[in-house]
């Protein structure tokens, strides 16, 4: 009988955040204000050292054009020094002499004209670029303005506030166009997160009402005594599949609002969270034999309590049901520069490292027993995720060796 091959061993997942890449010194980041005034004082600069060359240069050419001496000594001159800036030319020399020498002193005196010009000249430029480049820094701050306050706005609308708009007054150019736009959007976005919630509402009320009624007339039916043994069977079969109707109804509403991101934040301690979660799956796990265990630090976050119970609720739940006979269930809590941590570790069967991805998703089982249909609805840990990301943070899968899995949810303090 031939045998089945093995899997292929998943890659290794990367031990950085794709969507935030490092950077080894943030502060250097180039924005488009430092982009516009490097290209501003840039151009000033270029254009300077090519006014400088051009005026340094027609200044050599006229004083080549005038460096011919308008006399010459002749034989038997006489001649009365007035300066010292030639200390060669001394009585006694002949006319050839002093002519050479009167040369070579005017030259002398033509290269420190044009030094004392070159230098000068360099350091007007270097006074003048700084100006430069703090005129084009406070002008690009003045014309990106607008841009930042469409960035400010963009960030308190990432928070879920959507009742912000920029609202940008000004000349009718580029930036206030898509100010209006990005208004626009909001205005579309706002209404449909209140169609939304005005759908969950209502959905609320009318799937859980006809539940709850069917829920109540199959409970009075299986207390009749007078029932027969097969009325009974077939009551607990539909009290059982209203039950399951419930769950699912409770997922996908659950669901839906946790889309969204927490508006009304509290400080809420994760151990408490944790340990409240531990507490209501005891009964079970004790039945099935498990050890329930770990060690829970207190950390305080911010967000909804609820919503977080739900999130440590439904990973023990998970662990505990899809656990093997005699096994144990970790829960710790524990706090890391700047995130709290709630780890979830679990005996269990062996999951493949390249299906993990797929229980995150709505629905979407693994092949082995580990999410069979009679344990559960498939929503509990797309709730987990979606409310972690809700919160601000993310939630991750490792298969144990041996079998089972580790869950980790990172929640921002």
């Amino acid at each position: 009988m031939a045998q089945t091959p093995a899997p292929p061993a998943a890659p290794p997942k990367p031990t950085w955040e794709p969507r935030r890449p490092l950077r080894p010194f943030p502060w250097l980041r180039p924005t488009i204000r430092i982009r516009l005034t490097l290209l501003y004082g840039g151009m000033f600069l270029i254009a300077g050292i090519l006014l400088l060359s051009i005026i340094y240069l027609l200044a050599a050419q006229a004083l080549n054009l005038g460096n011919e001496p308008l006399f010459k000594l002749l034989p038997d001159s006489k001649v009365q020094l007035t300066s010292n800036e030639c200390p060669g030319l001394t009585p006694g020399l002949s006319a050839n002499e002093a002519n050479t020498l009167l040369d070579a002193c005017m030259n002398h005196q033509r290269e420190l004209a044009l030094d004392s010009l070159l230098r000068r000249s360099l350091l007007a430029l270097l006074g003048l670029s700084v100006v430069a480049f703090a005129f084009g820094y406070a002008m690009a701050g003045r014309v990106l303005s607008p841009l930042g306050r469409i960035t400010r706005t963009a960030q308190q609308v990432a928070g879920s506030d959507l009742s912000r708009r920029i609202e940008l007054d000004g000349p009718d150019d580029e930036l206030k166009e898509l100010a209006d736009t990005f208004d626009e959007m909001l205005d579309r976005l706002a209404r449909a997160f209140d169609a939304q919630r005005r759908f969950v509402a209502n959905a609320s009320h009318e799937l859980r009402t006809p539940l709850a009624i069917n829920r109540t007339l199959l409970e009075v039916q299986l207390s009749d005594p007078a029932a027969s043994p097969e009325v009974a069977q077939l009551g607990r079969a539909l009290l059982a599949t209203n039950e399951r109707s419930e769950q699912l109804v409770e997922g996908l509403l659950l669901l839906a609002r946790s889309d969204n991101e927490i508006l009304d934040r509290k400080p809420v301690d994760l151990a408490e969270v944790a340990s409240r979660a531990v507490n209501q799956v005891r009964e079970e796990a004790e039945a099935k034999g498990l050890e329930l265990r770990g060690g829970l630090a207190p950390v305080v976050v911010q967000g909804n309590g609820v919503l977080l119970e739900r999130i440590a609720l439904n990973l023990v739940q998970n662990a505990v049901r899809y656990n093997t006979e005699d096994g144990w269930v970790e829960v710790t809590t524990e706090a890391v520069p700047g995130q709290a941590l709630l780890v979830v570790s679990n005996t269990g069967p062996v999951v493949p490292a390249y299906e993990v991805d797929n229980i995150f998703e709505p629905f979407r089982r693994l092949r082995t027993e580990r999410t069979g249909s009679d344990k559960g609805v498939g929503l509990g840990l797309s709730i987990v995720r979606s409310v972690a990301r809700a919160h601000g943070g993310r939630i991750t899968a490792e298969p144990r060796e041996g079998g089972g899995l580790v869950m980790r949810v990172t929640l921002p303090v």
